[in-house]
């Protein structure tokens, strides 16, 4: 990737006051009909931050998405920009703009028409249009191809054109629905850096909307996960990993082993779990008012699971449990193997990539443990 070089536009001068907020939703609420699709949400959004609202199809990010933009009024709550109210205030005299996942360049324009079209439509003078999209373009890593078709560009490099055409603009906010959903998957891997490296050199505030948690955990500076029309919870990218605040959270961000089961033992900050197949895991997370004979479930980062070929070598970890390997996953350096425990449960592990685990082969016999305070329990809600 090209380094993103400073010019002289506004929008690109040096960082803000990230102590204030670009975007605050109060109490947003959206019914259609007898549909609830976005219920009493609140949040932030820093000047100059990247903000995810990360959840599965369905959940109401694409709700929100719109009601910022003006294509939807809230049923009730307020939207306010730079602290200015915008309910009742048309998407055309707000002050953001937006990139969709099918980016809607024009093909019958070229590169430069199609960054120059909304200043067009404000009236600005040609020269004044014709230097703002060559600084834009030079922003984004593309200099002298103003000339050039839609259609003899990459996919990443008409990603950046549909950016450059926002931000010519000068958003104050940048809304950005799921634009790598069209991409193959390297080229998306590759994208990801590139917006965040884009968001920063523009020191815009981008609110992006994915269910690929991978784009969200890249990317934001902070996420708001979203369930049922609801915030579960937000945060930084860390907390929401290795501190979830619920069980949806834990299983939708990042890969968990997760189990279902009684409370048997809970005494101070430890509880047991035993599952429905007789497996007994102990946790060092309690904490949640978790009583004897209540369910509960509980999830573990694959990652925090060690392996070894003799128990005693596990004798540190609350818990030990010996298997098999039933399959081999894999995926570079992300390889990872299911173990089939005593009971008939597959656990997940993540494999070192070297010494001596390296090339374990399936049907291996081993034993794997873990602390009981790497495991994340709640109560189960069915």
């Amino acid at each position: 990737m090209r380094h993103l070089q400073p010019c002289g536009c506004r929008f690109l001068w040096g960082k803000r006051n990230t102590m204030t907020t670009d975007l605050d939703c109060n109490n947003l609420t959206k019914r259609f009909g007898d549909t609830t699709a976005v219920r009493d949400v609140s949040f932030s959004v820093q000047q100059g931050s990247f903000f995810s609202i990360l959840g599965p199809s369905g959940c109401g990010k694409t709700t929100i998405m719109r009601m910022v933009a003006g294509f939807l009024e809230p049923t009730s709550g307020d939207i306010r920009i730079k602290g200015k109210s915008m309910l009742n205030v048309p998407p055309n005299k707000r002050p953001v703009n937006m990139v969709f996942q099918h980016l809607a360049l024009f093909p019958m324009m070229n590169i430069a028409d199609n960054i120059g079209y909304g200043l067009r439509r404000a009236g600005m003078a040609k020269p004044d249009i014709a230097r703002k999209v060559g600084e834009v373009l030079e922003r984004i890593g593309l200099p002298g191809i103003e000339h050039r078709k839609i259609d003899e560009l990459s996919g990443g490099q008409k990603q950046r054109v549909a950016i450059a055409r926002c931000m010519v603009l000068e958003p104050d906010v940048l809304l950005l629905d799921e634009p790598l959903g069209a991409l193959d998957l390297k080229l998306r891997e590759h994208m990801k850096i590139e917006l965040k490296a884009l968001q920063a050199a523009f020191d815009t505030t981008f609110v992006y909307i994915t269910h690929d948690q991978s784009e969200a955990l890249v990317m934001s500076d902070q996420i708001a996960v979203m369930n049922g029309g609801v915030f579960e919870q937000v945060g930084a990218a860390r907390d929401l990993y290795y501190r979830p605040d619920t069980a949806f959270v834990a299983g939708f961000v990042g890969d968990s082993n997760r189990w279902r089961g009684t409370v048997e033992q809970a005494e101070g900050e430890r509880i047991a779990l035993r599952t429905a197949e007789g497996l007994l895991i102990t946790s060092a997370t309690q904490g949640r008012g978790l009583v004897l004979g209540q369910g509960a479930e509980i999830f573990l980062r694959p990652e925090a699971i060690r392996v070894a070929h003799d128990a005693a070598d596990l004798a540190q970890f609350d818990n030990r449990v010996s298997g098999v390997v039933s399959s081999l996953l894999f995926n570079g350096a992300a390889s990872r193997i299911l173990v089939r425990d005593e009971v008939g449960e597959e656990i997940e592990v993540t494999l070192p990539q070297s010494g001596e685990f390296a090339n374990l082969t399936k049907g291996a016999p081993v034993h794997i443990g873990w602390a009981g305070d790497q495991t994340t329990c709640f109560a189960d809600r069915g």
